[in-house]
């Protein structure tokens, strides 16, 4: 049976792969994705977009919050990453959105960035999140960004790890350009399925599948066409480290051959060799950005 896309409508789809969630054990189930041959996109099949609650564990991880050594230096990268495109704004007062941003940890690392950022907005659907986020200054709405609705306008608005675990990726883009200031910049950060992990580990349930919370997966050229017909183009495109998806897919052989195990009550992104196994790919990620395709995507974008 054809599967459509979800996101052009198209009838051009073939299998690409098969995958189980390997992270968290939340289903036993096989899950298929599919290519788009008309727009390039990969998307999950059956698609658990009603079944929040099951897919998501209570223990669910958030990247960010963690003390390790990695996450300590993509803090350090993230701040001069907001510098560098904050100063490219140019009012006395700045406004941040975060969709997805739980806490607002990330909102923070944008004020610490520039002092000029003196309003920040966390959208996010974890009700658990609220009470940090507004303890630490930020405004939060407990919902979809859909649903969000202000007379506030952005100079930057983050969507960092959040357009491929969105149904309707198109309702999520148009909703936050229409939030955007006259020259504020879109930041989003997604996994690429054309990087050399996802090729080695296609077939072996790939770290970036992240099955079955992955719902809708993007390369340079999908995502840049898909931004446009949303009404928003490309204004700064880079490759950036993909450690995590390769920690997680080299853990997952180590489990198919016994030498590891994991459970619903302990998943593998918990395991002691997560952080040794992040910290050698983000070097081995780092040491060939210059001339790969790396399988995270940051891209920044500003309305046509």
């Amino acid at each position: 049976m054809t599967k459509l896309c979800p996101v052009c409508d198209g009838k051009n789809t073939r299998l690409h792969a098969a995958a189980t969630d390997i992270e968290y054990f939340t289903t036993e189930a096989m899950f298929e994705f599919y290519r788009c041959d008309d727009c390039e996109v990969l998307f999950i099949a059956p698609m658990l977009h009603d079944r929040l609650s099951e897919i998501y564990p209570t223990n669910y991880y958030a990247f960010g919050r963690s003390d390790g050594i990695v996450q300590r230096i993509k803090r350090w990268l993230d701040r001069r990453m907001f510098a560098s495109i904050l100063k490219q704004q140019t009012g006395s007062q700045l406004a941040a959105l975060d969709v997805g941003g739980g806490s607002g940890w990330l909102l923070d690392i944008v004020r610490q960035s520039d002092a000029r950022v003196t309003k920040t907005q966390v959208v996010d659907i974890d009700p658990g999140a609220g009470d940090a986020a507004v303890a630490a200054g930020h405004d939060y709405f407990l919902g979809p960004i859909e649903d969000f609705e202000t007379t506030d306008r952005f100079d930057l608005i983050l969507m960092l790890n959040v357009i491929e675990h969105v149904h309707r990726p198109d309702q999520i883009l148009g909703k936050a350009r229409s939030l955007l200031n006259p020259g504020g910049l879109l930041l989003i950060k997604t996994p690429n399925f054309n990087a050399l992990d996802a090729t080695i580990f296609r077939r072996r349930s790939w770290g970036g599948y992240h099955t079955p919370r992955h719902f809708v997966l993007f390369n340079r050229e999908s995502l840049t066409r898909f931004a446009e017909q949303q009404g928003l183009v490309v204004h700064s495109f880079a490759y950036t480290q993909g450690a995590p998806f390769w920690a997680v897919s080299v853990l997952n052989e180590l489990r198919r051959v016994g030498l590891v195990k994991g459970s619903r009550e302990k998943p593998i992104v918990y395991h002691p060799l997560i952080p040794v196994l992040q910290a050698v790919f983000a070097a081995f990620d780092f040491i060939r950005r210059p001339f790969s395709r790396l399988s995270q995507m940051i891209f920044v974008l500003r309305a046509r």
